[in-house]
């Protein structure tokens, strides 16, 4: 008897059929050519059982049952929950972050602005000033203690708004720095005088606010009396408290600006002038109006010899503990402090 050689076609289909990936048409090719052939692992396994048992089998398992689908279908929940929770908190991180900046900003802003205007602040005898002191002086009959946001002015070498042009203008101006408080749009925000001076006091000169033009060594300082807003700015609208103390030469920190007499002498005896403000970004202004913003900077203590730092530890302590107010603004109030170096005083 002559031996069966098996054709290239039913060994291709054979080969595929032990490996598991035979199809159904190459277990039909390989039944046709041999019906009788055997598995070459069994003489009693004929090729019509890879058909009937092992390809089906394969089959079944190629597919995914319920349970792995809905385990595949919760770990995806799980993790695009996790994953918008990240995205949640880094947004809050960003908007902090944001906030912060456009705080430090604002108050960076305003000190630059000071720095200039107290490095050119005319310190002589013969001139008045507006400050804060615990008792009035010869030359600053107005220094009162200040209860809540201060105020301050005095005669500066910095250009100034005037509505008079000529030779009469002189290159002084009187600067002021105050809180403004009223029921109109710019309440508790800070606003800075800078208005310019002419050097005659001829009564046919005049200001902005239609008083006779002074001699800046004359009158009494009085920025903030029957004062128009012509001469005044909004200098910085994130700012609603405002608080001074000075430095004195001889290394006291006091709220009265002299420690030998109850005079200024040109701020003969002051070496600095140390500003604290309190800062409320906009998008958190919007959460307190301006009567709630009014009271909590009256609820923010005024200088009353705190060691450095001391007054804004104070402030941050108030606030951590206020509970009528909401937190999400008062988590975005910012405090911030700089000194002030005068130049040396000329008499």
């Amino acid at each position: 008897m002559s031996e069966h050689k098996p054709s290239a076609v039913a060994s291709k289909a054979f080969g595929a059929v032990l490996s598991g990936s035979g199809s159904a048409a190459e277990c039909n090719a390989l039944e046709t050519a041999h019906p009788t052939a055997r598995s070459p692992t069994s003489d009693h396994l004929p090729v019509t059982w890879f058909r009937r048992a092992v390809v089906p089998r394969l089959r079944d398992e190629a597919a995914f049952t319920l349970a792995e689908l809905v385990l595949s279908v919760g770990v995806l929940v799980l993790l695009v929950l996790l994953t918008t929770q990240l995205l949640n908190s880094a947004a809050t991180i960003m908007t902090l972050g944001h906030r912060q900046m456009n705080a430090d900003s604002a108050a960076r802003e305003l000190f630059d602005r000071m720095a200039i205007d107290f490095a050119q602040m005319v310190k002589r005898s013969d001139v008045y000033y507006y400050l804060k002191s615990s008792t009035t002086a010869s030359d600053c009959t107005l220094c009162t203690r200040q209860r809540g946001n201060d105020q301050i002015a005095f005669y500066s070498t910095v250009p100034g708004w005037s509505a008079l042009t000529g030779a009469q203008q002189s290159p002084v101006s009187i600067i002021g720095y105050r809180i403004h408080v009223s029921p109109d749009t710019f309440s508790n925000r800070m606003e800075r005088l800078g208005e310019a001076l002419v050097w005659n006091g001829a009564t046919s000169d005049t200001r902005g606010d239609g008083r006779p033009a002074s001699v800046i060594f004359w009158a009494t300082l009085n920025p903030w009396a029957n004062a128009t807003n012509t001469p005044f700015d909004v200098i910085s609208p994130e700012v609603f408290r405002f608080e001074y103390y000075y430095l004195l030469k001889n290394g006291d920190l006091s709220s009265t600006p002299w420690y030998t007499i109850s005079s200024v002498r040109g701020m003969q005896d002051v070496s600095a002038i140390i500003v604290d403000i309190a800062v409320i970004d906009p998008k958190s202004r919007v959460l307190l109006s301006n009567s709630d913003i009014t009271a909590l900077a009256e609820d923010l203590a005024d200088y009353s010899r705190q060691p450095p730092g001391g007054l804004l530890a104070g402030w941050r302590t108030f606030l951590n503990g206020n509970t009528s107010l909401p937190r999400p603004a008062l988590s975005s109030v910012r405090f911030y402090e700089r000194s002030f170096y005068l130049s040396p005083t000329g008499l």
